[in-house]
């Protein structure tokens, strides 16, 4: 992966991570969700992804909650994917599940697995950033969190959670594989796996509040549409087409 340009009033400050390339430390793009000043959306020429189908296994009520990431996901087609896509299996389980539930709750959404899986891959390197391994559980093996956000190369965000999730009680940081700053954390928080607790640590919680937070910007199957979900994820019209072109890369 390699470093992305904001256009907006922060800083990428790029480090070199264990696993061998250039990259955006996570936190270093406009918070999900923060109000940021910036211009408006430039027109860019990218291959909107197409919501692909995720073979279920067995669970197919509307109403029916992620209970457990694997047992969403057919253990066939999670072989065959994940080691196509350099995806760790439990977490592609995650990411597609959450294109699961997302369906059976937001059907005029279209949010393809593809497109999350993309956004994990930019913000953690599917929850692999500094060498941290996700495990069965859906935990890591060690936390991802971000800088301090207290002003100068980063926004100034105080802190809201007391240090509940980014272990800060002054500022805050952004948490987990994909990188939820905890204020926003508190509107958009998920419980993918049905446990009673919405974590942002959590890669199955994490994938769906990512899915949820994507569908509030309507039907994902019109291309600015799209664009525009995923540029409130990034405040960065490169960061739009880069996740374009590594959801359109995948296979599956």
């Amino acid at each position: 992966m390699r470093a992305i340009i904001l256009t907006v009033q922060v800083i990428a400050a790029v480090i070199v991570v264990g696993w061998g390339a250039a990259a955006v430390w996570p936190s270093s793009r406009a918070p999900v969700g923060y109000a940021v000043a910036t211009a408006p959306l430039e027109p860019t020429v990218v291959e909107l992804p197409s919501p692909v189908p995720t073979p279920l296994a067995g669970l197919t009520s509307k109403t029916a909650v992620a209970s457990s990431a694997a047992s969403r996901v057919d253990a066939a087609w999670l072989d065959q994917v994940a080691g196509a896509n350099d995806i760790p299996r439990r977490v592609l389980a995650a990411y597609a599940t959450a294109s699961i539930v997302i369906a059976e709750e937001q059907p005029s959404c279209h949010l393809g697995w593809t497109t999350i899986a993309a956004i994990g891959k930019i913000e953690s390197n599917d929850g692999r950033f500094g060498g941290a391994t996700v495990l069965e559980s859906g935990y890591g093996d060690r936390g991802i969190t971000g800088p301090q956000l207290s002003g100068g190369e980063f926004a100034s965000i105080p802190d809201s959670d007391k240090g509940v999730w980014d272990g800060d009680p002054a500022w805050d940081r952004a948490v987990g594989p994909f990188q939820f700053i905890p204020q926003t954390w508190s509107t958009w928080g998920a419980d993918g796996n049905a446990d009673g607790r919405a974590d942002p640590g959590h890669i199955d919680d994490a994938a769906l509040a990512a899915a949820r937070y994507l569908c509030h910007s309507g039907d994902l199957s019109d291309a600015a549409r799209w664009r525009a979900a995923v540029f409130s994820y990034n405040h960065s019209v490169e960061y739009v087409s880069q996740v374009a072109s590594i959801a359109n890369g995948l296979v599956g």
